[in-house]
């Protein structure tokens, strides 16, 4: 008995000491948790720190938060908490977190007008615009004054609003150095940055006669049917030919028919000759191609001067003659591209489709086996249309374990995973970026097996990136959520390869994923379309944090697609243009008619959501690949996409009210 105790005990300690050894920080870091929380929010007493804690990776960040807390309280004059600051800052000078300890110093000092340690401790360099403004005010209140009218113009010329600046812009009118030309210029950047509300608020600065055509750009934006209409109705009206131009594409962009019926009118009104009215032109048939109303399309594609064509306008053109099935055309098109968009698997393969069908079986295949080298969506339907199974073709980057070790011990490293251990993933990422701009070239690339060693997988994808390493899919393709992903397969059907692809897609395996539409976890579901599809699937409604949790999260977002594919009679790729775009924008893009594919896919207007489908469709051969080791058969991805039932339009009306 007393010998199995004794063994029992050894076991635990070698466990415990393992234990410790794979993760050291572990205790100290739940006690760095609950200091940060409390120290951001109350004062709290650094005496009583622990050993342990003070030489904790991440205790500068619960002294910045301390520091910060103490400044948010500071009064008018320099004290305590501004010398604990520039200690701070001095010693932790060129950190992560020493920028972010001097940022919100200087807001403090600017906030408190202390403008001597201001200036003292400011760095334009790594300044914000609301800092860049404070330090116009600072010099000011100093009287260093000198060169100061050039550096507030060249932030002046910033084309959205600046309230920071307002007292260094006052300074400027008082000086006399505010002048016509530089209001004017301001003016025009918020125009072309399509600003009209703020443009019309700078233009109150300039005499009438200077203000009266910028005021008129701005109408032309703000109601483009009215102006065009007064243009029409008033030829002799003068107008800036940009303004112009800009308030016609801005009705093109917005009410598709009322250019057409306005395009003639317009060009007679305005005197417009073939070359300067090919510039309308070009806009209307832009709108028309992404409305896929591509013959109208194709008509204003031939008003378009040679001149006006650029790479946005020639891909266009292309995939209206696409839609409309004219292959001579497309086979033009693309024959005159720049040999550089020619040359991208995209054009090689619409190439190879177009030499099919005019009659030239022998180059076609020689094409598509050009893009079969490729590792993309054209790549699959290549192969679909050659009738041959898909391979990736995987470049292995051997990881160099020694380096790794090495420069996971580096202090910007070991402070990234603490901070990434912690849930402060925008520190993390900050700590990471320092560290990562230390390494030499040649420990870059290895740098991806340590993030991914630390099952950092958006991280090691998006440093990939940036080496241009994609093809270790073994190493950039993880599935680190088997149980929850398996649940959802079960649940509703689809394939893991699938489900997983789109996790990839959506959030880079980010279960703490937060989009700027509100859409939240790893299959990136809106709080309302989750809360609808766990009503559908009986399942208990879900609150929006819920949806950081993979449990819930993947069989909810699981479902919502194979709700989608169901309602769009089975077709995937429409559902998956549903998931990014939304049901009704997939529903208006469906064909009056069936279509192939590829061709469908190609005509998606929104770039994202082309992308979006063309990414997971090769996500999932590689998913695919990876678990079999085959090579994929991919000619279930040639089906035609056919029209939307009646009761699928019905089933979307509903949905909508």
């Amino acid at each position: 008995m007393k010998s199995s105790l004794l063994a029992l005990t050894l076991l635990s300690l070698i466990g415990g000491t393992a234990l410790a050894a794979k993760d050291p920080y572990k205790r100290t870091r739940e006690v760095f948790q609950e200091a940060y929380e409390l120290a951001s929010t109350q004062p709290t007493d650094e005496k009583k720190d622990s050993e342990a804690l003070r030489n904790y990776p991440l205790y500068p960040y619960l002294q910045a938060a301390r520091i910060k807390r103490a400044l948010g309280e500071a009064t008018d004059e320099l004290g305590p908490a501004d010398r604990s600051a520039e200690t701070f800052v001095s010693y932790h000078e060129r950190e992560p977190v020493g920028r972010d300890v001097r940022g919100a110093w200087l807001t403090s000092l600017a906030t408190r007008q202390q403008w001597q340690p201001f200036m003292q401790h400011y760095r334009d360099a790594s300044a914000s615009d609301s800092l860049r403004c404070q330090s116009f005010t600072a010099r000011i209140a100093l009287g260093q004054t000198e060169d100061l009218s050039l550096d507030i113009a060249r932030q002046w010329l910033t084309p959205v609003s600046l309230p920071d600046c307002e007292q260094a812009f006052a300074w400027m009118r008082a000086q006399n150095a505010m002048t016509p030309e530089l209001i004017e210029q301001r003016v025009r950047r918020a125009l072309e940055n399509n600003n009209p509300s703020f443009a019309k608020q700078i233009a109150t600065g300039l005499p009438a006669d200077r203000a009266a055509p910028l005021l008129r750009w701005a109408a032309l934006l703000e109601n483009p049917q009215k102006q065009i209409d007064a243009l029409i109705g008033s030829p002799a009206l003068e107008v800036e030919p940009k303004a112009q131009l800009a308030g016609w594409q801005r009705l093109a962009r917005i009410d598709r028919d009322g250019a057409v019926s306005r395009y003639e009118r317009f060009v007679r009104a305005r005197k417009l000759t073939e070359e300067t009215a090919s510039p309308y032109a070009l806009a209307l048939a832009l709108g028309l191609a992404w409305d896929r109303r591509s013959e109208e399309a194709l008509d204003y594609f031939k008003r378009v001067q040679l001149k006006d064509f650029d790479d946005m306008a020639r891909e266009w053109h292309a995939r209206a003659a696409l839609w409309t099935g004219d292959w001579k055309l497309v086979a033009n098109i693309i024959a005159a591209m720049p040999d550089q968009q020619r040359s991208l698997a995209r054009w090689r393969y619409w190439a190879a489709r177009a030499t099919e069908k005019n009659g030239d079986p022998k180059l076609a295949r020689q094409l598509y086996e050009s893009v079969l080298a490729e590792d993309n969506f054209y790549s699959i339907m290549a192969g679909a249309r050659l009738d041959r199974p898909v391979s990736p073709h995987p470049e292995k980057l051997p990881p160099d374990q020694a380096q790794v070790e090495r420069m996971e011990q580096l202090p910007p490293m070991v402070r990234a995973r603490e901070l990434l251990l912690s849930d402060m993933r925008n520190q993390a990422n900050s700590e990471w970026s320092f560290g990562f701009e230390q390494l030499m070239d040649s420990a870059r690339t290895q740098s991806i097996h340590l993030a991914a060693r630390w099952g950092w997988y958006d991280q090691a994808i998006a440093t990939a990136t940036q080496q241009r390493v994609f093809n270790d899919y073994e190493l950039l393709y993880p599935q680190p959520y088997d149980a929850e992903v398996l649940t959802a397969a079960k649940l509703t059907g689809l394939s893991p390869q699938l489900i997983y692809s789109v996790m990839r897609q959506e959030s880079l395996y980010r279960r703490d994923a937060y989009s700027s539409a509100g859409a939240r976890g790893l299959l990136q579901m809106l709080p309302e379309t989750a809360r609808r599809t766990a009503r559908k699937w009986n399942k208990p409604r879900p609150s929006p944090d819920d949806l950081f949790n993979p449990v819930i999260n993947v069989p909810l977002g699981a479902a919502n697609l194979r709700g989608l594919v169901d309602r769009f009679g089975g077709q995937t790729m429409v559902a998956l243009a549903g998931y990014n775009a939304g049901p009704n924008a997939a529903a208006r893009w469906m064909p009056p008619e069936s279509l192939d594919p590829d061709i469908w896919v190609e005509n998606i207007p929104y770039n994202e959501t082309r992308n979006y489908v063309q990414r997971i469709l090769w996500h999932n051969v590689v998913f695919s690949w990876l678990k079999t080791g085959e090579p994929q058969k991919v000619d279930n991805w040639l089906a035609r996409i056919a029209p939307l039932s009646d009761s699928a339009v019905l089933g979307l009306a509903e949905e909508g009210t």
